[in-house]
């Protein structure tokens, strides 16, 4: 495996070698046709480059014709048997890039800018290397990135060549934001809307005004100035009837007025966007603008309004599964009926701004993993082909010198091979681990909706007995609850205290569901240091919810449940210690409901502990254990759990 491994890098890098012998080796699909060839005729070959940079540029884009026309000018290169111009390069780079070839993208990109610095061809090198700063960008290394933007932009001043400083001004303006650096980005802003003036540059123009008068009006509080340009950014817009703009940029500052209290005002300009936004069918920016405008009332005190075009807002978000717009909403309608006492809306509307926010987490948490995903890869290509060039140098050394230094030629193989054992031990280890957090990750979130639903019974049961003060402290608590839940899931281990709060939140939730038919007892040792020591995210919680339901609800007498923490040598152990019916009584219950599942969450978090000692090294364990009277009945179980030190 390791060998054909090398084999297909060795090929990728005699590809990149022989790239101007072989053009058409990783393009060959579609041809244009054209007539004969002529060896000083370039110009054709240009033709089509400028029309295939067309279709990846142009919204929206057409990359089957742009591979077309990549295709048909190398056919041209290799038919006139002529040298690939940069242009060409640059073009492939692009689509490689659009298409997620990051490696190809890459290398396409350095041989343009190496044509191009040969060649002196100052515009399409600065081109270039925009576009390898966007590369960059895309593949998240964002001081390489950066450095890229700026020797473009310092190249095109250099040379004073037009339209192209404002572009490079742009692209670190988008950099410095997602580096969420505010001031540079603020800086970057301003010497792109300056460049762009100069050049009667309107459509760049317009993006600056835009961009800068929503910083200002949203992480840089300045009222006036965000109106200001703002207004601006709504007039070049309409010059060129640009209706995207248009509404975003009315949009932006109805929320700089809303901001600013100045709600009438604010609410004229979202009816405005409504007035652009409709006809030009952006269903968008039509959700966004009666969401806010039914903020608005609801903060005029003008409810029913408020109700009307919150609903308004929902109905054009589903058109296009906007889960962003639908989960604010349905939050602001959760709390508005809340404050009404309106309880029974109030917890429907908190069940779907839970399910769009949810959806709207793992959207995001997707493109992260996506995000990293190109990273890892990029780097990692970038790393081997580094790593095999080395190598292929040392072998023509080796060579040279192998039959004259066969003993040392020995020593340096042996050293190499061993190098490259231990280098690929040592990645193998880090993927285990990897995956080990992953599926540690992956586990956890299968506990959050096991939980969850197993609370929101008791909130559906308060309801029908039409307890609305019940039914609001419930909900208020069974919010902090979740509130805490969600939070720890952020994290593969969280601390003690905070493991031991949403612990006690979830028993002060269950003593109220059952009118407390239970007590409950939480102790820690004194020398344990409960923000010091980390344990896995809600790893007790569901042995202490097997105790509840299934050894002491089914009791006629009260019950008590027990947690105990305490510090041993190498581990913390917790004992959940119950006096409920036992486990062969609980299974009997559970064979005649035909039904499993609460297992499933002691189940997780098994397998959750077996994930930790595999990362940490050690062999901990949980153990159950029967407890018995004086004569010899079920009198409760007791749970211990080793759970490895982490701080």
């Amino acid at each position: 495996m390791k060998a054909l491994r090398i084999i297909i890098l060795l090929s990728l890098l005699s590809g990149y070698c022989i790239a101007d012998c072989n053009p058409q080796s990783h393009f060959s699909a579609v041809r244009m046709k054209y007539p004969s060839f002529k060896k000083d005729d370039f110009s054709r070959i240009n033709e089509i480059t400028e029309a295939g940079i067309k279709y990846l540029t142009t919204k929206p884009q057409n990359l089957e014709k742009a591979k077309a026309c990549i295709d048909s000018a190398l056919y041209l290169c290799e038919k006139g048997k002529v040298e690939i111009p940069g242009n060409l390069h640059l073009l492939m780079a692009r689509y490689n890039l659009t298409t997620g070839d990051y490696l190809n993208a890459s290398a396409e990109g350095t041989l343009a800018m190496e044509k191009a610095e040969k060649n002196n061809n100052h515009k399409l090198l600065v081109e270039t290397l925009y576009f390898l700063g966007s590369y960059y960008l895309r593949t998240g290394f964002y001081n390489e990135s950066l450095d890229y933007f700026t020797r473009g932009v310092d190249l095109a001043e250099q040379k004073k060549l037009k339209g192209l400083i404002q572009r490079g001004y742009y692209g670190q303006a988008d950099v410095f934001n997602a580096m969420e650096n505010v001031k540079e980005y603020e800086n970057a802003l301003n010497k792109m809307i300056e460049a762009s003036l100069a050049e009667n540059d309107s459509v760049t123009a317009l993006r600056g005004f835009y961009y800068y008068g929503t910083l200002k009006a949203d992480r840089i509080r300045d009222f006036k100035f965000a109106d200001s340009l703002l207004t601006r950014s709504f007039k070049i817009a309409l010059a060129l009837n640009d209706t995207a703009m248009i509404s975003r940029s009315v949009a932006n500052n109805g929320y700089n007025y809303y901001l600013s209290q100045d709600y009438n005002t604010a609410l004229s300009l979202y009816e405005e966007t409504l007035k652009y936004g409709i006809p030009s069918g952006d269903y968008v920016i039509i959700s966004n603008a009666y969401g806010n405008i039914g903020t608005i009332y609801r903060d005029m005190g003008k409810i029913d309004k408020a109700f009307a075009n919150y609903k308004l807002g929902i109905k054009y978000a589903e058109r296009v599964n906007d889960y962003y717009e639908l989960y604010w909403i349905y939050q602001d309608m959760h709390k508005l009926y809340l404050k009404q006492k309106d309880t029974a809306n109030a917890y429907l509307n908190y069940i779907l701004y839970k399910k769009y926010s949810d959806s709207t987490i793992l959207k995001n948490r997707n493109q992260w993993v996506s995000d990293a995903t190109i990273r890892y890869k990029v780097d990692t290509q970038q790393k081997e082909v580094q790593l095999l060039s080395l190598r292929l140098k040392n072998q023509r050394i080796i060579s040279i010198a192998f039959g004259a230094l066969i003993p040392l030629t020995l020593a340096i193989g042996f050293l190499i091979f061993r190098g490259s054992r231990l280098r690929a031990e040592r990645r193998i280890s880090e993927m285990n681990r990897k995956i080990s957090e992953i599926q540690q990750a992956n586990l956890r979130q299968q506990m959050n909706p096991h939980f969850i639903f197993n609370t929101l019974n008791s909130i559906q049961y308060y309801m029908y007995q039409h307890d609305k003060l019940a039914t609001n402290n419930y909900l208020t608590k069974f919010s902090s609850l979740i509130r805490k839940v969600l939070e720890n899931s952020q994290h593969t281990a969280v601390p003690l205290n905070d493991e031991l709060s949403a612990l006690n939140l979830y028993l002060e939730l269950e003593s109220i569901r059952f009118k407390d038919r239970f007590d409950y007892e939480i102790n820690v040792d004194d020398e344990i240091d409960t923000l010091m020591y980390k344990v896995p995210t809600m790893l007790i919680q569901p042995y202490v919810e097997n105790s509840v339901c299934h050894g002491l609800i089914p009791m006629s007498t009260k019950g008590k449940v027990k947690i105990d923490i305490m510090l041993k040598n190498n581990y913390l152990l917790c004992t959940i210690e119950d006096n409920g019916i036992g486990r062969d009584a609980a299974r009997e219950r559970n064979a005649k409901k035909q039904s499993n599942h609460n297992s499933l969450g002691t189940r997780i978090a098994a397998s959750r502990l077996e994930l930790v000692n595999s990362l940490y090294g050690s062999s901990l364990k949980t153990t159950f254990k029967d407890l018995k009277n004086d004569e010899g009945k079920a009198a409760g179980t007791l749970v211990e759990i080793q759970i490895p030190l982490m701080t």
